[in-house]
């Protein structure tokens, strides 16, 4: 049996920033950020093979459902902003780590991002 086939899938845990090709991306564009905002019980469940993830993005503009984050927030090059309605499913398979060391967001980021997420659904947060 081969290393590869024996290889476990990457552990992501809530808050850290990893890469992903994104299928939609034109061929050749590098590997973009995501950070996982799935709970560690189901990050960590031997028998879940996908995590929730939202993905960076480096055209930073003004919107209800971004938010930006300064390369000392991240560990990441650049300014970038969190695109909380492009919240998606990821096979953990596709996951790449960071080449460069990256910085875990905290749990007051992560409350940032869900509220930004759920105006994504058209909902106010507080409403909730």
């Amino acid at each position: 049996m081969s290393a590869s086939a024996t290889a476990l899938p990457p552990q992501p845990r809530r808050g850290e920033i990893w890469f992903v090709p994104f299928p939609s991306a034109p061929l050749g564009k590098a590997d973009r950020p995501v950070v996982i905002v799935s709970p560690d019980t189901r990050n960590l469940h031997p028998k879940a093979d996908t995590v929730l993830a939202v993905p960076f993005s480096t055209t930073v503009r003004e919107s209800p459902t971004h938010i930006t984050l300064q390369p000392g927030e991240t560990g990441l090059a650049i300014v970038c902003d969190i695109q909380a309605e492009s919240i998606t499913t990821l096979r953990k398979a596709t996951l790449v780590p960071p080449k460069n060391a990256t910085r875990k967001l905290s749990e007051t980021q992560l409350r940032a991002i869900a509220c930004c997420v759920v105006k994504a659904l058209g909902f106010v947060p507080s409403a909730l």
